[in-house]
């Protein structure tokens, strides 16, 4: 103890301060209940917060001491922490890269206009190119600084197409970072904001992945008569999210209130780590005009009553076929229905929010993403009865959940990436290279405008960079769980199509529970 109140003397010191003796026993009392780790740390937050109180004279009384002590205890949550929070689309931070600094920033302009001028259609098509060269470039097979210590076998020089147009003789060897697009029916084309280039890909050999138009591709090849004869295409590589956090530091790219990345917050990992318990439920065409699709919902929230999930996110469709003119009368119904069914379970309701995500078909936003979340006119009912327990956000949207990140969109993207491929692969799982190809694309849609509309100022809400703890796509194909470099991927399939079976996400140790509501006897 006398080391220990010499060390806060010594301390205080430094900074210009004098401690009464009483202050010194009361701040050597307090640090002795903390690891001795976290003990410096206390005592630079209780002499910062003095600092910014421009105290007139050094001695610090004991009663100022207290004050400064309990401001900085970090016994609770700070304001801007919150445990869950549901993010949607037109909240999520627009991000822009710095090409001086070499570095993102946060755009703080307010306008959130859906339909902008004409020059966002390039300009995120733009965004996504830079987002994927910054990415590439410092990789260990593009990194200039790797060049000269590894083998010509492994390290690639990047070339921009103004280099290869500029060119009048052959070029071999050239590896090419572009959108692969067909500016011409029936044939290909590589661009890059310094132009584009017709390939032929006769010849060419396909890695793993889904190749899509509007995707960026890695292409090897040669160059001759302004033809960029393709010998390998791939998929951009992927990065970690340990990497690039060195590069986005403690900024807030996800959402939320807090202008720091939660994922850093000592209060929310205690409380995560305490909560061991805590679950959140996945599951997707959730029909609520189906009087079995409703029962099945009350066995699971009676099943659940017991232990309340932190919260069950419901996606749509929530109609099981449309009905013209009365569809969103039906829904309005629907979700009165549903309100009454949540009311029986006393103990849900004290604990456990309800997320409900748009599907395609449900109002009022059309066949664009991100949609917009469900009208007031249809909600406000149950909202009435249910007060904050029911979220109502968009498709896609993000949740956080104390130093966890979710990323959530309800899309048939399997069967659209699919059929719109130009190589189907010849092996492999299908989920794995859907995977493989979103994460190296930094998004969720990489597909034409033609297949799937998005709105141009919008897009960050579909991105996947930096890479989330999960991402959450709810699609019609079988149910699958992957993890892909730390982030897992799942699909909770289809409610109804897959005898009711969904998804548990236990975010304590991250690991997905496969579930099913049990058969009625016969």
């Amino acid at each position: 103890m006398q080391q220990l109140r010499l060390d806060i003397n010594n301390a205080f010191k430094i900074s210009g301060f004098m401690l009464r003796k009483e202050a010194n026993m009361y701040v050597a009392e307090q640090l002795t209940f903390l690891p001795p780790d976290d003990r410096q740390e206390m005592l630079d937050q209780v002499i910062a917060y003095l600092l910014k109180q421009r105290i007139s004279h050094p001695v610090i009384e004991k009663e100022l001491i207290e004050l400064a002590y309990k401001e900085c205890s970090t016994s609770g949550l700070e304001q801007t922490e919150t445990v869950l929070n549901v993010i949607d689309a037109f909240s999520v931070p627009k991000l822009c890269y710095d090409n001086d600094k070499k570095r993102y920033y946060i755009d703080t302009v307010t306008n959130k206009s859906l339909f902008p001028d004409q020059k966002w259609k390039a300009k995120f098509l733009l965004d996504r190119y830079t987002m994927v060269w910054q990415r590439t470039v410092r990789n260990k097979l593009f990194a200039k600084t790797a060049l000269p210590s590894c083998d010509s076998d492994q390290c690639f020089n990047l070339q921009k197409i103004e280099v290869l147009l500029s060119s009048s003789s052959r070029l071999n060897e050239v590896v090419v970072l572009g959108l692969l697009s067909q500016l011409v029916e029936g044939k290909y084309f590589l661009e890059d904001p310094t132009g584009s280039i017709e390939i032929d890909l006769t010849r060419t050999k396909y890695h793993s992945g889904l190749f899509t138009e509007f995707s960026y591709v890695l292409a090897e090849g040669y160059y001759e008569d302004k033809i960029f004869h393709v010998k390998g295409l791939v998929l951009p590589p992927p990065e970690s999210r340990a990497t690039s956090l060195t590069y986005f530091g403690n900024m807030n790219t996800f959402g939320g209130s807090s202008k720091t990345l939660l994922k850093n917050s000592k209060a929310l990992l205690q409380v995560e780590q305490e909560h061991k318990d805590d679950m959140i439920i996945f599951l997707a065409d959730v029909w609520l005009d189906k009087e079995k699709i409703l029962n099945k919902l009350k066995t699971l929230f009676a099943g659940y009553n017991d232990y309340p999930p932190v919260a069950i996110v419901l996606m749509g469709d929530f109609l099981s076929r449309p009905y013209g003119q009365e569809h969103c009368l039906q829904l309005k119904r629907a979700l009165n229905t549903l309100a009454d069914i949540i009311n029986q379970f006393s103990r849900l309701k004290e604990t456990c929010k309800f997320i409900f995500v748009p599907g395609r078909s449900d109002p009022c936003s059309g066949n664009i993403l991100p949609r917009q979340a469900l009208p007031n006119s249809v909600t406000q009912e149950i909202r009435d009865k249910l007060q904050d327990i029911v979220i109502f956000t968009t498709n896609p949207c993000r949740i956080q959940y104390c130093t966890q990140e979710l990323v959530v969109t309800r899309q048939d993207l399997m069967m659209k990436m699919c059929r719109n491929t130009i190589h189907f692969p010849e092996s492999g799982d299908v989920p794995d290279h859907l995977v493989k190809t979103l994460f190296s694309q930094c998004t969720l849609c990489p597909l034409p405008l033609g297949v799937q509309p998005v709105l141009w100022k919008h897009t960050d809400a579909l991105s996947l960079y930096p890479m989330p703890d999960m991402v959450v796509i709810a699609d019609h194909f079988q149910p699958y769980s992957r993890v892909y470099q730390n982030c897992r991927i799942i699909n909770p399939g289809s409610f109804p199509r897959t005898e009711f079976s969904f998804k548990v996400y236990v975010p304590a140790t991250r690991t997905v529970e496969d579930s099913q509501i049990p058969k009625e006897d016969s």
